[in-house]
């Protein structure tokens, strides 16, 4: 259960697992100052009225739980902002932009924090979790703009569209653009580079191109890894 920020529940009547999601984004407030640690959860306590100790409970599994609690809500604010008759009125491709510029908006305050915990998930110890939270997310995205593929269409959307979000998070940590003018540029080409492959893809499966078919992999490490 995610934390509803007008639940009328004292902050000692939450679930662990409201308390997470209530306290997620003010560990992220503090990650900032004092990284991913015990002493960004106290913070969070106090700011929150929570008991220490069960706060630090919640968060027993260390840096990594932090992370993937605030991604959560991350999520949650994604899809607040973006309800299923917004989405409805828009083309695919506009979906997806939104959706990405939706998350990246939700983090825009915390850029540092968000640059930290890349730190930590990008250990060697943390890859495997940090392939199931970036694999639910553009999961998420992908379900939010009405995809309901279960064959190998299912994986391939996932995994372009997960390359392109984290090169569009690297771009967005150092973007200094008004607006975030080149990261919003940056996402834009990208995203035509998945609708491409669609089509693509589409001619391929049709049979009008099958010799192209062992292009499939290289075209979508060129999605995450451009040419200059």
């Amino acid at each position: 259960m995610t934390y509803d920020a007008t639940t009328p529940l004292a902050p000692a009547d939450l679930t662990l697992d409201e308390l997470r999601g209530a306290l997620a984004p003010l560990i992220a407030a503090n990650a900032a100052f004092d990284g991913w640690s015990m002493m960004a959860v106290d913070a969070a306590a106090r700011t929150f009225g929570a008991d220490a100790d069960v706060a630090r409970l919640a968060f027993a599994g260390g840096p990594v739980d932090m992370i993937d609690a605030w991604f959560g809500e991350i999520d949650r604010r994604m899809i607040e902002s973006l309800p299923a008759d917004a989405l409805a009125a828009m083309r695919i491709r506009q979906r997806i932009t939104a959706l990405v510029e939706a998350r990246l908006s939700a983090v825009a305050g915390e850029r540092e924090a968000l640059r930290r915990a890349l730190s930590i998930l990008a250990m060697p110890r943390n890859v495997a979790r940090a392939t199931r939270l970036g694999w639910r997310t553009v999961d998420l995205m992908w379900r939010l703009a009405g995809d309901t593929a279960t064959d190998y269409n299912h994986y391939t959307k996932r995994t372009m569209l997960g390359g392109v979000y984290a090169a569009t998070i690297m771009v967005f940590l150092d973007d200094e653009s008004g607006g975030h003018a080149d990261t919003r540029a940056f996402l834009s080409r990208r995203i035509d580079g998945i609708m491409r492959f669609e089509k693509f893809k589409g001619r391929v499966l049709a049979g009008r191109d099958p010799e192209r078919r062992i292009s499939i992999s290289r075209f979508i490490g060129r999605l995450r890894y451009p040419a200059v």
